[in-house]
């Protein structure tokens, strides 16, 4: 197994942050019996003074580079991911995408409707790379302008029951979808340090719908264990 994650800010993380991915890859090393690999073609973390993706300062100094691998981007959506999914899924020889995105589509870019356009055509690019790539998608996950923004708030609705769409309609044979569960009890003030960007408890909430999903479709790893934070 093969695995890229794909996502926002709330994936690439910042300096400083554990990240959801390194909450994943704790989880595989714990309940997954077999051979796995993270794949993808960038490392670094976002840092906020350079306002640039170039720090490694990850919170844990034991997590090991060959496991920092993703294809995330701060400020980066569907929109810009779509066309470098292909050349990402073939360098890394990714069969399995873990993907967060959406959020920071909706907030600056395009709206429900042409988000949803931009991940039909990051799939096919995937596909195009690898036709039995699998992938887990998650919704998006309302942040603190949902609360104060009735139109935002509609948009991530809206999209939200598109992407559950695209799923359905692009789930085949062979290249499997599946669609995560928004993060079980997701609270902004609890699970977040700035209303968008994950704290620990919202990273291994982050990482459990994407565990869970895959345990409970694909029977790999285990169910996540939510530590009392």
């Amino acid at each position: 197994m093969r695995i890229m994650f794909v996502g926002d800010s709330m994936t690439i993380g910042s300096a400083g942050d554990h990240t959801w991915r390194y909450r994943m890859w704790q989880h595989l090393n714990a309940s997954y019996g077999g051979p796995y690999r993270i794949v993808g073609p960038r490392t670094e973390l976002y840092e906020p003074g350079a306002g640039a993706p170039v720090s490694l300062d990850y919170a844990d100094p034991g997590f090991p580079e060959r496991a920092r691998a993703h294809l995330a981007g701060w400020g980066e959506g569907w929109l810009h991911m779509a066309p470098l999914a292909e050349d990402a899924v073939r360098a890394g020889k990714a069969d399995t995408l873990l993907i967060s995105l959406g959020l920071i589509d909706l907030g600056f870019y395009t709206n429900a409707e042409q988000t949803a356009g931009n991940v039909h055509a990051f799939l096919a690019a995937a596909r195009a790379a690898n036709p039995r790539v699998r992938a887990v998608l998650m919704p998006v996950i309302p942040n603190i302008r949902a609360f104060t923004d009735p139109d935002f708030a509609g948009e991530c609705t809206r999209f939200n029951e598109l992407l559950a769409k695209a799923v359905a309609d692009l789930d085949r044979p062979g290249s499997p979808l599946l669609l995560a569960s928004q993060p079980a009890g997701w609270d902004i003030d609890r699970d977040t340090y700035d209303g968008t960007h994950p704290n620990a408890a919202g990273e291994h909430r982050i990482a459990a719908s994407f565990a869970d999903a895959m345990h409970q479709a694909w029977d790999v790893g285990g169910p996540y264990a939510l530590p009392r934070l």
